[in-house]
């Protein structure tokens, strides 16, 4: 019986689709269609029979995971039928996994129900606080340094205890230390950080044996997306769901393993047959994305990579245009002729969103913003989250405090934002439970604030969230001294959470207290790309680092920096900088591309105030000069100076 959502498969993506049992590893290359595998694979149980229920599918980041929700309801809507009526799979981010099950059995683990989500700056405040309080200097001793220390011990499956132990290096051991007063913070807040979602999940399956046979038996298959970028506790969880079953489909590309650095563990992905006996490796290797030129260009980066499985990608689009390399003098004119070149394709017909300009750090997006400035070209720079602005986390803060009050960081921020007259010693004082001893105007104002926090708290459980939110910006003052100021900052931030009050609107057919708990893991979890979701119908240029385009495609793609130092990247703390993920990351970069891709660097690059002299990177004599044209025009060197490219390619 032909099965109609298996038309247009190819034949790799048919038998991984219809390989339903036991461990399944699936290889795929850049643009192979590995999200189209997965939903297809889930609406095949469903119409084999198996309950919707029953099924598990976990990716990384709240937009992937909403459009892959999207598109599995899209097929069970027209294939699945009545097959369909029980339930829905779950979809869902590895966190968002964690945060459900953490509610769900919060007394075991002695959690508040609402306990609150440490997003990074919450967790570096915190640690400067257990800095301080473990007798070091925050200034000597870097609190996001400690913390990404901290972080990796945790990726790593390590407890506090364990990690004291092991510690060998002064910073280690002193993260140790600060480890210990992080925890008791976070304990007498009712928080956890990111990584404490995973650790404690990890820690509620391994130690309570009916949790642990519940949700196998709630979850028969599980599907996870991306599985180059799982850390070690990642896979312990992983692997306690798939129990005895085995019916685990991971599916993941080593040459897109760019996350070393936060834990990601590529021998996951090189040791799958090992840790799951039995495993079936199927290859997706085809293509669908980007031209015969930029698949060439990019296999000639990887297939430099020793640390890799072999695959052949390949595809059957048309040859395309060639790969555009110039050369500027500075990193100004560099922006410049960026900023040009995309005005130039936009008079052609496309679209400014059609467009992505990729760089290795951060620093890079100030000069490339003032060229798009100067061109007058509308650009979005990915970075800064919505929901990490001062005045949104301010609202959210009053939610958090209304739904967790021994969030002392939150009472912190808020109980003086906006100005109450309320000054850190009656701070202090309130923390200490010394509320008795306040004077009476000062008690007063305290007081005040708490019947606000009170009637939040009363909105919170009864009232739709938007309508909660719309009280929180009135009652707190938010609003009224945002308007009184009426500088243009200010009315910009009112803006904000008069879209923040917008978001908040689909989650109002919700439980009142659900959906402020929906509401706030959203928050709390949102990456790079969901800013991008949440701005998405505006037409702009798209500005980001490599990191945070891995995953989206564009039909036309600039890679800024291509020199020796930036890209590959040169570390300036100790860590030794790993020249095959630096590859992997310029496979990525490419393999973002539809039609076109540009490459650039700068002779002369002013990098922390001091101007340095570039050699091109070592990459682009990696790509067989077939495949590349040079762009001659001006670079700010002035013609005939002989400086026009300096790289010279096979």
């Amino acid at each position: 019986m032909s099965l109609p959502y298996l038309e247009g498969l190819n034949d790799p993506q048919k038998e991984a689709v219809t390989t339903t049992e036991g461990p399944l590893l699936v290889l795929a290359g850049a643009g192979s269609g590995k999200t189209r595998v997965i939903t297809h694979r889930i609406v095949h149980l469903i119409h084999q029979g198996v309950a919707p229920y029953n099924i598990l599918a976990v990716t990384f980041t709240n937009k992937a995971a909403g459009e892959m929700r999207e598109r599995v309801q899209a097929l069970i809507n027209a294939y699945a039928g009545s097959r369909a009526a029980d339930g829905h799979p779950t979809v869902v981010t590895f966190h968002a996994l964690c945060v459900r099950l953490l509610r769900e059995y919060h007394q075991l683990l002695n959690l508040p129900k609402h306990f609150t989500i440490y997003d990074r700056a919450d967790s570096i405040r915190a640690i400067k606080q257990a800095t301080e309080a473990a007798g070091y200097d925050p200034k000597q001793y870097e609190p996001r340094r400690t913390l990404s220390i901290i972080s990796r011990a945790k990726g790593d499956a390590l407890t506090a205890p364990e990690f004291a132990e092991s510690a060998k290096r002064p910073p280690e051991q002193m993260a140790a230390v600060v480890w210990e007063q992080y925890n008791a913070i976070m304990r007498q807040e009712g928080a956890l950080d990111f990584d404490d979602l995973l650790v404690r999940t990890r820690a509620l399956l391994q130690h309570h044996p009916e949790v642990l046979n519940t949700i196998q038996n709630r979850y028969h298959y599980l599907h996870i997306d991306e599985y180059q970028d799982t850390n070690k506790i990642q896979y312990e969880i992983a692997r306690l769901i798939a129990g005895t079953r085995q019916n685990i489909c991971v599916v993941g590309d080593i040459d897109q393993n760019i996350y070393s650095w936060r834990g990601a563990d590529i021998k996951n992905v090189l040791q799958f047959e090992r840790h799951f006996p039995g495993a079936k490796t199927i290859l997706l290797e085809e293509n669908y994305r980007s031209t015969q030129t930029i698949i060439a260009a990019s296999n000639d980066i990887i297939n430099k990579n020793q640390n890799r499985i072999e695959k052949n990608v390949f595809t059957n689009n048309q040859e395309g245009e060639l790969i555009t390399l110039f050369a500027a003098m500075t990193g100004g004119y560099e922006a410049s002729y960026i900023a040009k070149t995309a005005k130039e394709i936009v008079a052609q017909g496309a679209r400014p969103s059609d467009i992505a300009v990729l760089f290795r750090t951060n620093f890079q997006s100030r000069a490339l913003e003032e060229a798009f400035l100067a061109q007058e070209i509308p650009y979005q720079v990915l970075g800064t989250k919505f929901f990490e602005r001062k005045e949104v986390k301010d609202v959210l803060s009053y939610l958090r405090l209304a739904l967790n009050p021994d969030s002392t960081g939150d009472l912190t921020r808020i109980i003086n934002t906006p100005t109450r007259g309320i000054g850190k010693v009656t701070v202090l004082k309130l923390l200490e439970g010394k509320r008795a001893d306040l004077t009476p105007a000062i008690a007063g104002k305290v007081d005040r604030f708490f019947e606000t926090m009170q009637n939040i708290t009363d909105c919170v459980h009864t009232k739709p969230l938007s309508e909660t939110l719309k009280f929180i910006i009135s009652h707190s003052g938010l609003e009224a001294d945002y308007k009184k100021n009426g500088t243009e900052d200010d009315l910009a931030r009112l803006e904000n959470l008069r879209e923040l009050v917008t978001m908040a609107i689909r989650y109002d057919q919700l439980d009142p207290s659900e959906a402020v708990e929906a509401f706030l893991e959203t928050a709390a979890l949102q990456s790079d790309q969901d800013e991008l979701e949440d701005k998405e119908n505006r037409d702009a240029v798209r500005l980001m680092t490599i990191h945070a385009a891995k995953g989206l495609e564009f039909p036309y793609v600039f890679i800024t920096g291509m020199e020796e130092g930036l890209f590959p990247h040169e570390r300036l703390d100790e860590r030794r900088v790993d020249d095959e993920e630096e590859r992997r990351l310029f496979y990525v970069a490419l393999t973002r591309a539809q039609k076109k891709v540009y490459l650039t660097y700068a002779h002369l690059r002013t990098i922390f105030g001091s101007q340095r002299v570039n050699v091109p990177s070592s990459f682009l004599n990696d790509i067989d000069g077939a495949y590349v044209e040079i762009d001659g025009k001006d670079n700010g060197w002035g013609s005939g100076s002989g400086y026009e490219t300096t790289v010279f390619l096979d």
